[in-house]
């Protein structure tokens, strides 16, 4: 239930119009093809004729270097390992849930990720996140470190490193526990991935 009076649909936009709104929509914040493609249909008439103006203004936009793909796949990367300390799983994620295709991916986090060592990495996660070694009765470190481990597999990181980092903490980590984990984190967001 809605309050006030209805709003009615803007007109359809015709091609510059519609370059001009894509331009201000990508100076606001990056873009990738699919989240601009799908801004636009909303501005112009429905069908066939719609699609031919988004995909003209698509085209225009990626000759002037305004909108690409691939310098969005390394800047949200870049960003994300830099700033969030996010494990290459978390990345791939983001990166598929905003369309990229899986080529570029694969470029993409091989660049960024295979000269890192993850478990450098990991720990630097843990320092900014200020996860504190688990303390207290054998439950509570048990349960501590539960949840530990369940942040750490959303960040992103393998199991492998995860259970380097944690035994040096000398906490008692069942491995096919973190692997079935980390098969929930993936399930999880293959289901979100095929909802959009």
């Amino acid at each position: 239930m809605g309050f006030g009076r209805p709003k009615r649909k803007s007109a359809p936009l015709d091609e510059n119009a519609l370059f001009d709104y894509a331009v201000k929509s990508l100076g606001s914040r990056m873009r990738t093809v699919r989240d601009l493609k799908r801004l636009m249909r909303m501005r112009v008439e429905e069908g066939e004729s719609g699609e031919r103006t988004v995909d003209a203004v698509v085209a225009r936009l990626k000759d002037l270097r305004y909108l690409d793909d691939t310098r969005f796949a390394n800047d949200y990367t870049r960003l994300r390992q830099e700033n969030e300390k996010f494990g290459r799983r978390r990345v791939q994620q983001g990166l598929i849930q905003r369309g990229i295709h899986k080529d570029i991916i694969t470029t993409t986090l091989s660049d960024a990720y295979d000269p890192i060592d993850e478990p450098t990495l990991l720990r630097q996660y843990i320092a900014r996140k200020r996860i504190k070694e688990p303390t207290g009765d054998r439950e509570t470190v048990q349960k501590q470190s539960a949840r530990i481990m369940r942040a750490l597999v959303r960040a992103g990181f393998s199991s492998t490193s995860i259970f380097k980092v944690l035994r040096q903490w000398k906490i008692e980590v069942n491995e096919s526990d973190l692997q079935a984990e980390e098969q929930v984190e993936e399930q999880a967001f293959a289901e979100d991935a095929a909802e959009e």
